[in-house]
């Protein structure tokens, strides 16, 4: 099984492969998630909107649960979080995976069980340290030297903090260079080439008030093969290897981060879930009896894999431009509430929602409103012919790395985000408006 699609989706043919499994079609050419019109959200609600399918969501962490029964499954809160899916998270029995102060105490305020967080992050605040050790976080990942020190000075004398190493095991993959983490030629963790791992072990070993837990590396993001990550772990279990035979410390816990790539279009790869738990699972235990060593418990991180495909996006298209041979489809958000396409080049598959068009379909461009040659949603789209202001655009597998990494740009607003289930839509995140503006502007 891929991590894309699960099992029984009523969309599964004719081009829906990569929306909600609860998608479903509408007589007037419309769809429904949730069981929710799509047209109906957006009419309550205005656009921009993101919809989030919380079936969907709970659906896919359980698919990970099962598939992963021996390890922890941490959800990756940079993907996205509201306090409905910290919510959400905690029910389905996953932890939680967070970079900052702000994801932390999101999190903890709204019932999550800080001993079942990791904090992470290559250069945390003051800030970010003092609120993991105040709310009593189960992990802090070390991703630099001077972070041991600092880390043993704010817990204490008579204090003791469970730590990780987050090493750079030299796997290069990840669907572009901009998210590709495991090479020693980016800005994260400890290499494991020039010794800077082992000697981050070493002085984490002489530290009384951190007690070393176990390695952790995160090779990527939006990686849909296998191998990487089993080349990732034979070499992180050849550092537990040696940490023992140096230190007679055999590490407990091994997390083997996240990146699990997904399909934002029909037709593209995904990373098969169940082969990698298979070969994650056999590779350490060959690898740990090969080293006389005993199997740590794994941890791994989805976040994109869980909320991404469970988002859609709604836009009104607001102008259509032929120049040329070109045909410009402007809708009402753009950059602002999604940077990926300007950052990486990604892909999407938007779709008319809102009427049934017997136009012929002509290649379009989806433009944003932002004052950027950049804000550009989607290109090599085919929409019919006749899409004309007003219409309804969806785009799905909008749920990851979108409102996560909004802006302010022009002041236009982040969206609301709007949660489906069993046929009942609700408000999760409240639009951003022009009175919160004015409300945080308090100079003269």
């Amino acid at each position: 099984m891929t991590i894309t699609d699960l099992p029984n989706a009523p969309a599964a043919a004719g081009g829906l492969t990569v929306w909600p499994a609860s998608t479903t079609r509408l007589p007037h050419g419309g769809l429904a998630v949730g069981g929710v019109p799509l047209a109906e959200i957006a009419d309550r609600f205005d656009t921009p909107a993101y919809v989030l399918d919380e079936g969907e969501v709970r659906g896919r962490c359980r698919t990970y649960r099962d598939a992963f029964p021996d390890a922890d499954v941490l959800y990756a809160a940079k993907a996205f979080l509201c306090r409905a899916m910290v919510r959400w998270v905690h029910e389905e029995g996953l932890g939680l995976d967070v970079c900052s102060a702000g994801e932390l105490e999101l999190a903890v305020t709204s019932g999550f069980p800080p001993k079942r967080i990791v904090l992470h992050g290559n250069a945390k605040s003051p800030r970010d340290l003092e609120a993991a050790l105040r709310l009593g976080v189960g992990r802090i990942v070390i991703d630099s030297p001077s972070e041991i020190a600092r880390i043993a000075a704010a817990v204490g004398p008579g204090g003791r903090q469970k730590v990780m190493v987050r090493v750079v095991p030299g796997v290069s993959a990840g669907g572009h260079d901009k998210i590709r983490t495991g090479t020693d030629d980016q800005k994260f963790g400890l290499s494991l080439t020039d010794g800077g791992a082992q000697h981050a072990v070493k002085r984490i070993l002489g530290q009384p008030q951190l007690e070393l837990t176990g390695l952790h590396c995160h090779i990527g993001s939006q990686i849909t093969e296998v191998k990487p990550y089993l080349v990732a772990l034979r070499r992180m279990v050849g550092l537990m290897a040696r940490i023992r035979d140096a230190y007679g410390v055999v590490l407990p816990e091994l997390d083997m981060g996240g990146g699990h790539g997904i399909a934002y279009r029909p037709g593209e790869p995904a990373l098969d879930l169940t082969a990698l738990a298979r070969r994650l699972r056999a590779e350490l235990i060959e690898g740990c009896a090969a080293a006389r060593l005993t199997a740590p418990r794994l941890l791994i991180e989805p976040g994109r894999a869980v909320v991404g495909p469970a988002g859609v996006a709604l836009y009104r298209v607001l102008a259509v431009k032929h120049t040329g041979d070109k045909v410009f489809v402007a809708v009402d958000g753009g950059m602002s509430d999604n940077p990926r396409p300007a950052l990486y080049g990604v892909r999407y598959a938007p779709r008319l929602v809102s009427r049934t068009s017997a136009a012929e379909p002509r290649t379009t461009m989806v433009v944003g409103r932002h004052c950027e040659a950049g804000d550009v949603l989607a290109t090599d789209v085919h929409l019919p012919g006749d899409i004309r202001p007003g219409d309804l655009l969806a785009v799905p597998v909008a749920g990851a790395y979108q409102l996560s990494m909004a802006s302010g740009y022009n002041l236009v607003g982040r969206p609301a985000v709007v949660a489906v289930h069993e046929g009942t839509a609700r408000l999760l995140v409240r639009r951003e408006t022009l009175q919160d503006y004015r409300s945080r502007d308090i100079g003269v």
